[in-house]
């Protein structure tokens, strides 16, 4: 298990009866999660009061209830990176906390290289990894379908002190992107992607990760540089086993180049309870 646990502006509180109990900056939400099929120990305090509840509804997806006046959007910190947050329409807040691992890892990779790393970001969504690669000193490829997503990265980006580093933002349908970069000649030196389990392009493209997963992958190698430092894969789709993961990145990345393999579980530790939420799993490839 892989455990985000350096947070000092986020904090998950507790969780029980399908939902969790979350701190963000000065603000406590709760929402659902499928993972918590466990009862809440003691429903009060912050449990009853806290500023902000995402109901779901039965006919499918939710509403937020706001027991305080909140701002539109805050920030906040994970060590040197700044992040947006927004209670969205469809629960999330547009960061994923449990990713903190993979930022702290990448950053560490990156800074010690000691060479240029150029870095593509492939479903990049808010730009969370895309801001830690920058901060790190990586030129980056942030790569998303979603224009809103992609104009919320250059936030986070900005947010950071980034504005100026070396990003460029592309809103685009993955996999068109990765085959023009092929085309072009273009390479890097590490390929990060958190594919969805189903996803449209900007033009109707239809993914499907059982179906799509092997075969992207398998295309990335071809545009990776002869000398890869890293290729990262996460993963929130239900079945999908760390081993699974395992197996496609010694099936394609590790054909082609000498490294090694560690894929597991994220996770987030859970302060009331003293256990782990367990939040997808990550598969890493890291070159010799």
């Amino acid at each position: 298990m892989y455990n985000a646990d350096l947070w000092k502006d986020y904090e998950l509180l507790d969780t029980g009866n399908g939902e969790k109990l979350e701190r963000w900056g000065g603000y406590v939400l709760r929402r659902p999660d499928p993972q918590v099929i466990w009862p809440i120990a003691n429903e009060s305090g912050l449990w009853k009061t806290a500023d902000g509840h995402y109901h779901r509804s039965s006919s499918g997806g939710g509403e937020w209830e706001f027991r305080t006046k909140m701002p539109d959007r805050w920030s906040i910190s994970y060590g040197e990176l700044k992040f947006h947050i927004k209670p969205t329409s469809f629960k999330h807040t547009g960061l994923f906390p449990e990713q903190a691992v993979n930022w702290t890892w990448m950053m560490d990779k990156i800074r010690k290289a000691g060479r240029p790393i150029r870095v593509l970001n492939l479903f990049a969504y808010t730009g969370g990894a895309t801001v830690a690669a920058a901060a790190a000193g990586a030129e980056v490829c942030h790569v998303d379908a979603a224009k809103g997503m992609v104009q919320w990265a250059k936030e986070n980006a900005e947010l950071s002190g980034l504005s100026t580093a070396p990003v460029r933002y592309i809103t685009d349908d993955v996999f068109k992107f990765v085959q023009r970069e092929q085309r072009r000649g273009s390479k890097y030196d590490a390929i990060i992607m958190d594919p969805p389990s189903y996803g449209r392009g900007p033009n109707g493209e239809t993914w499907k990760l059982e179906q799509n997963l092997y075969p992207f992958l398998e295309f990335c190698t071809t545009i990776l540089t002869e000398n890869p430092l890293f290729v990262l894969v996460n993963s929130y789709t239900t079945g999908l086993s760390p081993t699974v993961l395992h197996n496609m990145l010694h099936m394609t990345v590790g054909r082609k180049h000498t490294g090694s393999i560690h894929c597991g579980e994220i996770g987030i530790p859970i302060s009331a309870s003293g256990l782990t939420l367990p939040c997808g799993i990550l598969g890493r490839w890291e070159g010799k």
